[in-house]
């Protein structure tokens, strides 16, 4: 459409349609005019949604005033929840008809009839195997499981009773249908899928589901199980106009139809009725292509603007998987009250139970635990134990200040900073292939990490100016001394001044920087019994510089567990350690004083992309602040980009100004010297 040209008015009779968050994304090429009859004339076409009883009024209302009508349904792939749960996603916009009507043309049929540049074949097999392979439909908030059915199957979809699809089938009709699948497969079990909208108890089925549970050959799926969890393993799928047809060609599964859904009358079902003249053969790609590419429109639930079927795809497949990670029912034990609200985020899909400390556990029930301080209590739990901590990307903030953190991670056989034993993260690093793409989006993710500048907590603070005559700067990172970093990780050294002190006495020319915690700096976690000495181990003790600063300047960085280290890594400065962090004994630091055990079981030299891989992609859960959803590495760092906090201007801790004053010590110091 040409600028100068302006947007064709949409009028919305529709109070429900009105109310959908996502429609002015997905209707970008109209103005959306909500209203009344009384608005028709200002209107230059009107909506029409499918073909309810509103729809039917307002096409009547749009045919008195000469106006076009603009039909809008769901798309294929429509959200995670139902309908009545959460705004589409995606949109079908139609100026001829509605894809499910076979009694008139649609747009869809002509697009399916269209031929396909080498490109769209190419592109629409890709769209078939990523479907697959994100295990997706039109409604994707089940959990990824795999029942237990017979081996010998084939699947029948129920509708929803007065669907307006169904093009007038009655119980009779789907009855009929049964009766021809149990015929045509007399060796089968024909499972009968109910509708998830008759699973959630808001609409009425086809079948006497009483009458059903008796029958030989036939099962009920009453429970919401995925398509992708059933069409793999199916002989043939019967479906009225049901969209399972549609899933189950995306799966290579022959499909009956008993009515004429978009998808029948093209060569590639085996249909009860006679199609439409306007139908004939095409290729799987050229309905593939037009269903899910030219008649949808789609929206990113991260950045509310328009996208591609691959995008909104890899998304719900991430929710499906996470969301699928842990059993489908689970007790927490040891998360603060605060940290509540964000269980039911990062554990979204498992039915939650609190169990305060003191009670007993469950020992029906897997176990979730914050990190490791309740693993006396868990020894003799007969469930399996997973522990979680923050991640690596983690928030604008402190988590002592209660600062939401984007990331966590869940463990199911340590906890990363516990060098005593094994960790999934050690598992990872050890055994994942980390095959070329991978590897290629974790090079992308830390060069772009180095270029924003993000770190773990992504705290303000003021610049600082390397001294003239330092020639070599060892940044030295404090860190909690109670920490369980420290219990669990730390060999020799356990304290910031045996670090301090064992790094002067390696390098006694070199100019050591100090940095304490940021919560220690903050006052919202105890320093060291001896850390006021660490101003006689080191040249220049630091506040509140921002570690993704010092990191630009320093030329070495010098850890006990801190992941400060991690953070040199990722920005090319070299590293030492004195205990067993994470990222220790992969070829990747210097190490100091690495436990034998922990050397015996980090056989693999990594590369610093296999690294990151697994760090930052494979072994964290991220949650993102803008929909609540699971999200990637690449949208957290985004978000933390654009969510700076703001200090607070003159306020400082205790700890704060012993640092000006032990800084001014060092100074008059030097003078003297």
């Amino acid at each position: 459409m040409d600028e100068a040209t302006p947007l064709p008015r949409l009028l919305i009779l529709s109070k429900g349609a009105q109310c959908i968050p996502t429609l002015p994304s997905l209707l970008p090429d109209y103005v959306l005019r909500n209203g009344t009859v009384a608005d028709v004339r200002k209107a230059d076409c009107m909506m029409a949604w499918g073909r309810k009883p509103s729809a039917i009024k307002a096409m009547a209302i749009a045919s008195q005033a000469n106006l076009p009508v603009v039909t809008l349904e769901d798309g294929f792939l429509r959200s995670m929840g139902l309908g009545a749960d959460e705004p589409p996603l995606s949109l079908i916009v139609d100026d001829i008809g509605v894809y499910y009507d076979a009694s008139a043309p649609s747009r869809l049929e002509q697009l399916i009839g269209t031929p396909l540049s080498p490109d769209e074949t190419s592109r629409a097999q890709a769209l078939q195997q990523l479907w697959q392979q994100q295990r997706v439909s039109k409604y994707n908030d089940a959990r990824i499981e795999h029942p237990d059915l017979p081996d010998d199957c084939v699947l029948l979809a129920d509708q929803t009773f007065g669907d307006a699809s169904l093009q007038g089938a009655d119980p009779q009709a789907f009855n009929a249908m049964l009766d021809a699948a149990l015929a045509h497969y007399p060796t089968s079990t024909v499972l009968l899928k109910v509708h998830p909208d008759v699973v959630a108890g808001r609409k009425q089925g086809h079948f006497d589901l009483a009458a059903l549970a008796t029958h030989p050959r036939v099962q009920v799926l009453a429970s919401p199980v995925h398509p992708a969890e059933l069409l793999p393993r199916m002989r043939a799928v019967y479906v009225m106009t049901s969209q399972l047809g549609f899933d189950a060609l995306m799966w290579n599964v022959p499909v009956h139809t008993w009515g004429m859904p978009f998808y029948a009358g093209w060569g590639l079902t085996q249909d009860r009725l006679p199609p439409p003249p306007r139908r004939h053969p095409v290729s799987l790609e050229q309905l593939v292509h037009a269903s899910l590419v030219r008649y949808t429109r789609y929206v990113s639930p991260e950045t509310g603007q328009p996208c591609t079927p691959e995008v909104l795809m890899h998304w719900l497949g991430l929710q499906r998987r996470h969301r699928s990670a842990l059993p489908a029912s689970v007790q927490m034990m040891g998360f603060s009250r605060w940290k509540e609200p964000l269980v039911m985020l990062f554990f979204k899909g498992s039915s939650i139970q609190f169990v305060k400390p003191e009670l007993p556990l469950d020992p029906l029930l897997p176990t979730v635990s914050w990190g490791c301080k309740h693993d006396t209590e868990l020894m003799a739990h007969p469930h399996p134990v997973s522990r979680v901590e923050d991640g690596f990307l983690r928030s604008v903030g402190l988590g002592a200040g209660k600062t939401r953190p984007l990331s966590w991670v869940v463990d199911d056989l340590g906890i990363y900073y516990d060098a005593t034993r094994p960790s999934r993260l050690e598992r990872i690093l050890l055994e994942d292939p980390f095959e070329a793409p991978l590897q290629m989006r974790a090079q992308a993710l830390r060069e772009a990490i180095c270029r924003t500048g993000v770190t773990k907590y992504n705290l303000p603070g003021n610049p600082w100016l390397r001294p003239a005559e330092a020639k070599r700067v060892i940044l030295v990172t404090g860190q909690v001394e109670d920490d369980a970093s420290i219990r669990f990780g730390a060999n020799r050294i356990r304290s910031n001044l045996q670090l301090l002190q064992a790094v002067r006495e390696r390098h006694p020319d070199a100019w050591v920087l100090y940095k304490p915690h940021p919560e220690v700096l903050a006052g919202t976690r105890a320093r060291g019994p001896d850390e006021e000495q660490t101003v006689e181990w080191c040249d220049e003790v630091i506040g509140n510089t921002p570690l993704q600063h010092l990191l630009d300047t320093v030329d070495e960085v010098h850890v006990l567990t801190s992941q400060s280290g991690f953070e040199a890594l990722l920005r090319g400065v070299p590293v030492t350690t004195y205990g067993q962090p994470f990222y220790a004994g992969w070829g990747l630091t210097q190490d100091e004083d690495l436990h034998p055990g922990v050397r015996a079981r980090r056989t693999r030299t990594l590369n610093l992309d296999q690294l990151v891989a697994g760090t930052l992609l494979l072994y964290p859960t991220y949650v993102s602040r803008i929909t609540d959803c699971f999200t990637t590495a690449e949208q957290t760092l985004h978000e933390l980009q654009h969510w700076r906090a703001s200090p607070q201007p003159g306020a400082t801790t205790k700890w704060q100004d012993l640092i000006q004053r032990l800084n001014s010590l060092l100074g008059k110091m030097r003078l003297r010297n």
